[in-house]
């Protein structure tokens, strides 16, 4: 490397650090209803990360079938379409996640065995819920916060789906609580809506977290 490009830093996960494994769920996968593109590519990324953190916990989207932000549950309006809800404005996606739907299981080759906690969410039918800490309205919590300072984290570690939304405000989120984070960009693929990838990014790097690749995650 060049002085211009100097060596990646190289993450090395202790006891203070915890993988965030974000929805990586079957209808946010291609032939799922509310696909990522690519996203299936992160599974076995992430199957390799989680063999080198000794903590991982994972979030899933839970919605029952009538959730606001479904398109269905407003007539007329279309998926992707943006409607203001009590909370503020609100992107309406296709039916995705429902509740004991297969769509709403994990991947069936994400290794689960080593999660130590799954955290359900967006399960109000009122609320659409991004973040792994708190739902839109930003102020109805998750309680994932309190478990990781009650375990003594302090570095957070995030992957999953997709970039620009559930795992983006994941990462402010954890900037907020006063976590370091760190996005795994490989280990994450995006939705994209009008450059919704591009700005995600930069709302997180000013947030202070890191951005890496898998690789620069090594063993203890």
């Amino acid at each position: 490397m060049t002085a211009e490009q100097p060596d990646p830093e190289i993450y090395r996960p202790g006891e203070a650090d915890c993988l965030v494994v974000i929805d990586v769920q079957n209808d946010f996968v291609p032939g799922g209803a509310l696909a990522v593109p690519d996203g299936d590519a992160v599974v076995p990324v992430i199957n390799a990360l989680l063999a080198r953190f000794p903590h991982a916990v994972a979030t899933q989207d839970w919605h029952p079938a009538d959730h606001r932000s479904f398109a269905s549950a407003h007539p007329g309006r279309q998926p992707f379409e943006t409607v203001g809800l009590p909370y503020g404005d609100q992107v309406l996606w296709p039916d995705h996640c429902v509740q004991g739907t297969f769509g709403a299981e994990f991947h069936p080759d994400l290794e689960t065995q080593p999660l130590e906690l799954v955290v359900r969410k967006g399960f109000r039918p009122e609320i659409d819920s991004y973040s792994a800490f708190a739902e839109n309205d930003r102020r109805t919590k998750t309680g994932l916060a309190g478990f990781l300072r009650e375990r003594g984290f302090q570095r957070l570690f995030f992957a999953g789906l997709a970039t620009d939304f559930c795992v983006g405000w994941s990462v402010l989120d954890a900037r907020a609580e006063g976590f370091e984070a760190v996005l795994i960009e490989d280990a994450c693929r995006a939705i994209d809506l009008e450059g919704s990838l591009d700005a995600a990014m930069e709302r997180m790097r000013t947030a202070g977290a890191h951005i890496a690749q898998a690789s620069q995650i090594g063993t203890g």
